[in-house]
């Protein structure tokens, strides 16, 4: 009876035989239903430029992720493998300069540097007996706090010896990809073929067992997270090298990119289960996801719901595979008939890769437009100023009835980079970028330069690059407007405290800069002083609360922008407009309210708006091969009380 039924099941075929193939190969299928679907939706999704992208943008989650995967199977959960990765270059790039160390052994000092990282975190799970979510959530603010104390909050420029790691085998195969490639086979290997594998499904299939059985748990966790630790380090050599540039915020939040790229192809959270290939395919879905949203013009908002949403499916076909008895296994737990069965079914994942690929090029081959195309990269959205910049762009591309595509970074140099790198693969008239970073942004416009893509800066300029035009405003000047503005005010003499902006940008840089300048001229104000705040209201109340508590006494506050100045007047309560005069710079609309309110003193006012309307002028002019001037600056003006009525941004 039992026989009968088995050869009923196996032997059903049909409908039956296609749900369990899909079933046992549920990310696989998810992988080439979203390649039809942006295939079919956007012409330049299936071409070679773009397909080798979303393989180099799919490496630092995939790399990250090959480390989880190892913790994920035995049961645990790593949180800090982004911070790790963003400690691990940081310690290469302070290294190789700052310290003068030969870059052979920077790289080896870096990958120490995660291992070690690694170790500590077994050694707080295995016999501090902390649970893996504290120990690792523990590591997280570790590691980002000594990446920032090793920086000093700013981003280290790398030399061109390690940055090569970022670039091209042969002008077209990238080095990431190439890495990605090696370090699955190594997970592969690991989980298929070792001792240390086999010990990670017992453990993650039931710890107490594998312990009863003679397998000493604590000493293979301490390899485990070791492991997880120098995948980590090796995800953030290959993440700085593409941004020429280690970045100590670099890879934040990339952990749980990680998380989900095991969960999605396949692992159980509950352990024991998870392979190197199911890793690989879900962090491609990631970047295939985030891809295709780009060059569909998706908001990065709405991307990261399209995210979660998937993360949730994953889930729900994994419980539905179980309850199927479908088997997604543990690597080395095959019969050689499911590893053929495996490998037919890459085959033919393969061929109707290939049939999609052949389809959608005829489909797409003869369509062709001839309105303009210029893409926008802002630095983040989640700011007034931006949104003002996007609106200028918007209304000066419908003026001329340009194909604008805008896309927010959200702050993140590397998602800067994949959108840039989208664009460029996208054959663009031109690009337009406000970099997130000056030094990081360089590596995806020399892209785009060698692809005979112009490319015009807006309100902070790309360093190691070339640009057609940098579009801002006079930064250095404004600067030393807001000084001799807020000196004034003071009647020459007093403490101040000084809010910069995010780390190597030229627009903190530059406001910096004149503001020293105008204040040699007032030799009665001291600076007591000067923290970053990243241009973030938020973190300018709390940053501007500290520093109030340090120095009571202050009688100014000069902020590099208008968000950081709000925040400060927020941690100043009373005092701001009457004991404490505050000066901001934008001039954007909460700005100037609060200039009307009198608890913001002044704002050295830009053009947000017009900046963006000339950005896009000159990308259209530059795209058309129009001679463009090299730097054009929007002027400044300072707005108080007294002008502000007058004043229209």
């Amino acid at each position: 009876m039992a026989t009968d039924t088995l050869k009923n099941a196996t032997g059903a075929g049909g409908a039956a035989g296609v749900r369990r193939l899909l079933l046992d190969n549920g990310a696989l299928t998810a992988l080439i239903v979203l390649v039809v679907a942006m295939s079919a939706l956007s012409g330049d999704f299936l071409t070679t430029d773009n397909l080798l992208n979303i393989g180099v943008q799919a490496a630092v989650t995939a790399i990250l992720a090959f480390g989880v995967t190892f913790v994920i199977v035995s049961a645990g959960i790593d949180l800090s493998v982004g911070s790790v990765a963003a400690l691990s270059a940081t310690v290469l790039a302070w290294s190789a300069t700052s310290a003068g160390v030969p870059v052979a052994i920077a790289v080896l000092l870096a990958i120490a540097t995660g291992l070690a990282a690694g170790l500590v975190n077994g050694i707080l799970i295995s016999y501090g007996k902390l649970p893996p979510f504290i120990a690792t959530l523990a590591m997280l603010s570790m590691g980002r706090g000594l990446s920032l104390v090793i920086s000093q909050g700013s981003p280290i420029a790398f030399p061109n010896s390690v940055s090569h790691l970022g670039d091209t085998l042969g002008g077209w195969l990238p080095v990431p990809l190439l890495v990605m490639v090696f370090m699955g086979l190594i997970t592969a290997f690991v989980l298929g073929r070792t001792y240390i594998g086999r010990s990670m499904y017992a453990i993650g299939g039931n710890e107490e067992a594998a312990r009863l059985s003679g397998l000493r748990v604590k000493k293979q966790k301490l390899i485990i997270y070791a492991l997880s630790g120098l995948f980590a380090a090796a995800a953030g050599v290959v993440l700085a090298a593409r941004l020429s540039s280690a970045q100590p915020q670099a890879a934040n939040g990339y952990e749980l990119d990680a998380i989900a790229a095991v969960v999605i192809g396949g692992a159980s959270l509950a352990g024991g289960t998870g392979k190197a290939s199911g890793t690989l395919i879900g962090a491609l879905i990631l970047a295939v996801l985030r891809n295709g949203l780009n060059l569909l013009s998706v908001s990065a908002f709405w991307q990261q719901v399209v995210i979660g949403v998937v993360i949730a499916l994953a889930v729900l076909l994994d419980t539905v595979r179980r309850k199927a008895g479908a088997t997604p296994g543990a690597a080395g737990t095959r019969s050689p008939d499911g590893k053929d069965q495996q490998a037919m079914t890459y085959v033919l994942a393969a061929v109707v890769a290939a049939a999609v690929v052949g389809a959608m090029s005829f489909l797409h081959g003869g369509s062709s437009s001839t309105t303009p195309k210029v893409g926008l990269s802002l630095s983040t959205l989640n700011n007034p100023f931006f949104v003002q910049i996007k609106t200028g762009a918007q209304a000066e591309a419908k003026k001329f009835g340009i194909d604008l595509t805008v896309t927010d970074a959200q702050n993140d140099a590397s998602q800067q980079a994949d959108q840039l790198q989208n664009f460029t693969s996208s054959g663009l008239g031109s690009i337009i970028v406000n970099p997130v970073d000056s030094d990081a942004a360089s590596p995806a416009v020399r892209g785009a330069n060698k692809a005979g893509i112009p490319v015009v800066g807006v309100d902070r300029a790309v360093n190691k690059a070339k640009t057609a035009a940098l579009v801002a405003s006079d930064n250095v000047e404004g600067g030393k407007l807001g000084a001799k503005a807020l000196a004034e005010k003071l009647g020459g003499k007093g403490k101040i405290v000084i809010l910069q902006g995010l780390a190597g940008t030229s627009a903190s840089r530059e406001r910096g800069a004149g503001f020293d300048v105008g204040l040699k001229a007032y030799p009665g104000i001291q600076v007591v002083a000067e923290q970053p705040a990243d241009f973030d209201r938020a973190k300018g109340l709390d940053v501007m609360t500290n520093l109030f508590q340090a120095h009571p006494d202050i009688r100014g506050v000069f902020a590099e922008n208008d968000e950081m100045a709000l925040g400060a007047i927020k941690a100043l309560g009373s005092k701001a407009g009457r004991s404490v005069q505050v000066v901001g710079f934008d001039g954007e609309p909460d700005g100037l309210a609060a200039v009307k309110a009198g608890t913001l003193y002044a704002s050295v006012a830009q053009q947000p708006s017009q900046l963006g309307r000339i950005a896009v002028d000159n990308a259209l002019r530059a795209a058309q091969g129009k001679k463009v001037e090299k730097t054009v600056m929007v002027p400044v003006k300072v707005v108080t009380q007294e002008n502000v009525a007058g004043f229209t941004g």
